[in-house]
């Protein structure tokens, strides 16, 4: 019979080596080889991916178009391309305490007369009820249990029948196909593998949480991210109380949308006009600020961009940007210098987008030029049409 083996892989950028290794010579950082057990194959098929182990003519296969199943939140419907897919695996990530489990609580609180299940590997059940009691709600149809047991948890959704269920977080599951411990890369692998196996047989859709490195990309080199549907990014600053929710990927539905939410006391509540909360009110007469105009998949948004310029203190002139790429700023300073003769080599350029929002839109390249070039000659630019 065939044995199980040990496998040493990089948690950072998924190589593997031939031994326990203190740094990766693939990526190059430290402490990120770990050890990870791995089973056989199994001689059986694993059923529920698959009808029929036969080939079949495309023309001769009949679908079903489900309904979506509606999240009520405009925001998260927006991002999902118009609601959950049944049956579908979402994976929500982002920064520790930007709001997940928030998120994940309020939207099946927010599903009325639906059937939801809550299992959590993180938090107690009375911990999930005072969150759910500072959310201002307590519905009828939400289960709530804490297990880090991935078959439990099946078992449950089994007898539940629920319409939703999220998972909070993947990496502290545990299954009892892998002998490696909860969080390892096996296991994260293992339990996601079977919760789309189970996701699809039953048409039940899961959202599972889940953590991100400190990289700032989904812990588990890129293996979450092949295995779901969806990949949505939770993101903002700690220091901004506004949120916002973008598809990394989405394969029922477009990467390029935009949701918006604001943290408060009473838990997430959405942005319906962006622009008001992006634009400050006191800017008249200030230099260095210009508005530009942006698109995030059909949503229009009015951003104030933020420029400070200053003489080089130290030597060397410092180049930094929040919300905006910087080498795309670099690029951008290179032109202005080459092509109009303004002299920024010996100074400091510092960018913000105001609200912690990250722009990608190449139509505010104007605004951020004029951004800079107010704050480099002391002049406010003209507000009106």
């Amino acid at each position: 019979m065939a044995k199980s083996t040990v496998q040493y892989i990089c948690s950072s950028c998924g190589a593997k080596v031939p031994q326990m290794l203190g740094r990766c010579p693939v990526c190059g950082e430290w402490g990120t080889i770990e050890e990870n057990v791995v089973q056989p194959l199994a001689a059986k098929r694993p059923m529920g991916l698959h009808d029929t182990p036969n080939a079949q003519l495309l023309q001769d296969i009949t679908v079903e178009h489900d309904a979506r199943i509606d999240m009520h939140s405009v925001e998260l419907n927006r991002v999902l391309g118009g609601g959950l897919v049944p049956g579908s695996l979402v994976l929500l990530g982002g920064e520790p305490g930007i709001g997940k489990s928030t998120l994940a609580l309020q939207v099946l609180m927010q599903m009325g007369e639906a059937k939801t299940l809550y299992a959590s590997g993180e938090e107690s059940t009375r911990q999930l009820k005072l969150r759910a009691e500072r959310l201002a709600g307590t519905p009828d149809n939400l289960y709530i249990m804490a297990e880090t047991h991935l078959e439990t948890i099946l078992e449950q959704v089994r007898t539940i029948q629920p319409q939703v269920v999220v998972i909070d977080s993947i990496q502290t599951i545990a299954t009892e196909a892998s002998e490696s411990t909860i969080g390892s890369l096996s296991q994260v692998r293992e339990c996601a593998t079977r919760i789309l196996q189970f996701a699809k047989e039953t048409n039940i859709p899961f959202l599972i949480v889940g953590h991100i490195n400190k990289e700032g990309s989904l812990a588990g080199p890129k293996v979450l991210e092949h295995i779901v549907d969806t990949v949505l990014q939770f993101e903002g600053d700690q220091h901004y109380m506004y949120r916002m929710l973008r598809s990394q990927k989405n394969r029922f539905g477009s990467t390029s949308e935009l949701g918006i939410f604001e943290m408060r006391e009473d838990g997430l509540r959405e942005v319906v006009n962006p622009s008001e909360l992006l634009l400050s009110t006191n800017r008249e007469g200030l230099s260095g600020i210009a508005i530009a105009g942006a698109i995030e998949g059909v949503r229009p948004l009015l951003i104030e961009v933020q420029a400070l310029v200053s003489s080089a203190a130290y030597g060397t002139p410092q180049r930094s940007s929040m919300g905006f790429d910087g080498r795309r700023l670099n690029m951008l300073l290179a032109v202005m210098e080459k092509r109009v003769g303004f002299k920024l080599l010996q100074k400091d350029v510092f960018l913000n987008i105001a609200g912690g929002l990250r722009v990608n839109d190449p139509a505010i390249d104007l605004s951020v030029m004029a951004a800079v070039l107010s704050s480099n000659m002391d002049m406010p630019l003209d507000s009106g049409p």
